[in-house]
């Protein structure tokens, strides 16, 4: 049959429709996700409009220090990082300000006060990248990233590289040096060691700030013991309180680690992604050598293996991430005991206050023995003067010629005479100072 006008129209309007269809995906690179687009060497990143409700924002580092902001929701990190569901709470705002390093089989959840990443051995994804204190870590991994990975990627690559020819349709697998990855730490604990450096840091310029604040405080309450002071230093000692915690979960979250072999094992993620390269290269190198003789098979199998055996140390071999702990957590034991020492200052104003009130507190009671003394010696007095105040006949009252004063003088004098008895009385028993 033949095709009529109406026939040609239809087919442009569909025409018009695949095009239509088509540039959302272009825009979003066809899978949904945001696309990167780079401009004069910065990265510009083209959200979409309507975010799903887990969306959130990360900056993505690779070895060689390039970075990029994706929009990831939950099930794109966890199909991304292979990492378990459970693992993402410990990076929301219900653990902000919490201490952890997991190891997982691909990946590391670094979660050290304000840094939440996930590293594996090509990236880093980190959270929050925008906020004040994540912003001095996002410059340590733009300036030491590119340094420390420079040589390893680009430099001598014929002396310090080895190649295993693969069958055609797999990529070819190069295999550094024992002595290159020696030298240089790897991708995870670079980052990982980068954020010890930014936290023990942070630690420390809070830990300065408290000391410049605390010692004057704490001199002036010792100088006068006031409402205000006393204010102040309890508001301090509250944040010497926090500021301890703080730095005692970093500090046990790194002995954790010390203490098992097998858990620092576990966050060498780039010899474990080596060694699955070996053996997928490896296994793949057998099959393409099984249609060859036996002799050459054999060959083969041995040079392969002895390269895989060759090129990569124990598995319990933890040196170098020890090495890496050990240096920060003398970093921050010596952090702990500066806080400690402002602690025990305040310790030791507190004590020095109490005293003082002690002391003014025995005054007062000094000052209150004595004048119950001098009043229980006036009360004499009154009571001889309340005697001839009352209206009863007496001999007395007939001769009155100087006898009123010698009368008063008689018993003021001895009301004092009594006083100074009692005062004396008090002293040597020491109820009353010398």
């Amino acid at each position: 049959m033949g095709k009529g006008p109406f026939s040609f129209y239809c087919s442009g309007i569909r025409h018009r429709l695949r095009k239509v269809t088509a540039l959302p995906q272009q825009m979003t690179g066809g899978s949904g996700s945001p696309r990167n687009i780079y401009l004069g060497g910065g990265l510009i990143t083209k959200a979409k409009k309507k975010p799903s409700g887990g969306t959130r924002l990360w900056m993505r580092f690779d070895p060689s220090g390039q970075s990029e902001l994706v929009e990831l929701d939950r099930n794109a990190i966890i199909n991304r990082a292979a990492i378990p569901a459970r693992d993402l709470r410990f990076m929301g705002p219900i653990f902000s300000q919490s201490s952890n390093i997991l190891a997982r089989e691909k990946a590391m959840i670094v979660n050290l006060e304000f840094i939440e990443a996930i590293v594996t051995a090509q990236e880093v994804l980190l959270l929050d990248p925008f906020r004040q204190e994540v912003l001095p870590f996002v410059e340590q991994l733009r300036q030491q990233l590119p340094n420390k990975n420079q040589p390893q990627f680009h430099a001598h690559a014929d002396e310090q590289e080895k190649e295993i020819k693969v069958p055609p349709g797999r990529q070819l697998l190069t295999v550094p040096e024992p002595g290159s990855l020696q030298s240089e730490l790897p991708f995870e604990f670079q980052v990982l060691e980068i954020a010890l450096e930014v936290v023990c840091s942070h630690l420390e310029s809070n830990v300065a700030d408290l000391e410049r604040v605390a010692y004057p405080l704490l001199d002036e309450l010792a100088r006068s013991v006031s409402t205000k002071n006393l204010q102040n230093v309890r508001s301090l000692k509250s944040n010497v309180t926090r500021l301890l915690a703080r730095v005692q979960k970093v500090r046990d979250e790194i002995v954790h680690l010390l203490d098992d072999n097998e858990d620092m094992a576990q966050l060498y993620l780039t010899r474990k992604w080596i060694q699955i390269q070996q053996a997928e290269g490896y296994s793949g190198a057998i099959t393409t050598n099984s249609l060859s003789t036996t002799a050459l098979a054999r060959q083969s199998s041995y040079r392969s293996g002895s390269l895989v055996t060759s090129n990569f140390v124990d598995d319990n071999d933890v040196e170098d991430l020890e090495m890496l702990l050990e240096a920060y957590f003398i970093q921050l034991d010596g952090t702990r005991n500066r806080i400690l020492s402002v602690r025990e200052y305040i310790d030791d104003t507190e004590d020095y206050v109490n005293i003082q009130l002690d002391n003014q507190r025995n005054e007062l009671i000094q000052l209150q023995l004595t004048l119950i003394i001098a009043s229980f010696a006036i009360g004499i007095n009154t009571l001889i003067a309340g005697a001839f105040g009352m209206n009863i006949p007496c001999l007395l009252y007939k001769n009155t010629d100087g006898l009123f004063w010698r009368l008063v003088a008689f018993s003021s004098a001895a009301c004092m005479l009594l006083f100074l008895l009692m005062l004396q009385y008090a002293r040597s028993k020491g109820l009353l100072g010398s």
